[in-house]
């Protein structure tokens, strides 16, 4: 019989989110609307589209082990040295990666209630221990975070910056301070997927080299690249050098790395997306209010929306959307788990939202 490692042979078979095209089939059909998953449904750059096109004609050559190219145009991007720079496999990637790296089994690592679930799963694969404290007034709350790292003598404090799953942020300033509080051993993992929609002032001013942090950011949001999965981190050099050890060298594919070499260069649509998910925001919010509900605040590609009872009724009301082909998502707690979830899409699919969003409202309050 076959016996596993003890480590993996104590986890359950966990899969931190259940893809689209899984629920498809298990419904025995297509969605309408695909507002679940905070993809950007306005697609990434056509110089990205065709990037990708002409190096697919390649696609029998490996990737370039070193990124070189991108992760040049990054360092120059972010006014960064390139041995700053890590390419990575999405942010899901290095965020193993980085687990695996600094955290060894039994040690601790501070995290929200709440928060990013892919996360945790990496933390209990390397064996990790997961120390947590729950979010204030919707945000993560940087002064939580590092009392319970301090207690724990954690290595690793995570915090979302905008936020998932609520769209929440806090302004640069509070995270420049928060890292006054790391305690001695310990990392902040700043995960900024969403800072392309984010206001300026949210976003930290954190000198790469500041061996007290690592920042994660991704071409799969506002870049639209989702599906090429890659992303990149910025952090001290010797960190950065360190993910050489264990990093998949060629993990990062031919196509993916010339796409997001292409989208980064095209600035003028990244402003375009912003514009569009501006919008979307915008018609989110007022279909939320047309139903007496309440749109949270949101500095993402998504609003969270206030069901105004608890996570029970989120749920019937999540129910009544799928049902009806409407694909979104919730928060995992309470009083989190009041809200739905819903991306940013296409102006089709939120009149879809939009025209069922009452029908599930009415049969969750009638049951």
């Amino acid at each position: 019989m076959m016996r596993f490692a003890p480590l993996p042979e104590s986890l359950p078979p966990t899969v931190p989110f259940t893809g689209p095209e899984t629920l498809e089939r298990r419904r025995g059909a297509p969605y309408v609307a695909r507002l679940g998953a905070n993809e950007n449904g306005f697609g990434p750059s056509p110089r990205a589209i065709a990037a990708m096109a002409r190096a697919a004609a390649e696609a029998w050559k490996y990737g370039d082990p070193d990124n070189h190219d991108l992760r040049n145009a990054l360092a120059a991007h972010h006014d960064v040295a390139p041995d700053q720079i890590l390419i990575g496999e999405g942010i899901d990637g290095i965020l193993g990666l980085l687990v695996r790296l600094l955290v060894a089994p039994g040690e601790t690592v501070v995290t929200s209630e709440g928060a990013y679930p892919t996360f945790n799963y990496h933390v209990a694969g390397f064996g990790g221990v997961l120390a947590k404290v729950p979010y204030r007034d919707d945000r993560e709350d940087p002064e939580a975070l590092l009392a319970r790292a301090a207690e724990t003598q954690a290595r690793l404090i995570y915090l979302a910056n905008p936020d998932n799953p609520m769209g929440s942020w806090h302004a640069g300033a509070v995270i420049e301070a928060m890292l006054d509080g790391i305690p001695d051993g310990a990392l902040l993992v700043l995960d900024e997927a969403y800072a392309e929609f984010a206001p300026d002032d949210a976003i930290p001013r954190i000198d790469a080299a500041d061996p007290r942090v690592i920042r994660l950011r991704t071409f799969s949001k506002a870049y639209g690249m989702a599906g090429a999965r890659i992303g990149y981190a910025l952090g001290a050099a010797p960190l950065i050098a360190g993910f050489d050890r264990i990093r998949n060298h060629f993990g990062v594919n031919k196509m993916a790395q010339a796409g997001a070499l292409a989208a980064l260069g095209d600035q003028d649509w990244l402003a375009h997306i912003r514009a569009e998910v501006a919008r979307a925001r915008a018609r989110i919010t007022t279909i939320a209010a047309e139903n007496g509900l309440a749109a949270l605040p949101s500095a993402t590609n998504f609003v969270a929306i206030d069901c105004g009872r608890d996570g029970a009724f989120a749920r019937a009301v999540l129910s009544g959307l799928d049902r009806a082909g409407i694909f979104a998502r919730m928060p995992g707690v309470a009083p989190l788990d009041r809200c739905i979830r819903i991306s940013c899409g296409p102006e089709d699919e939120l009149d879809a939202f939009a025209a069922i969003l009452p029908e599930a409202l009415a049969t969750a309050r009638a049951g």
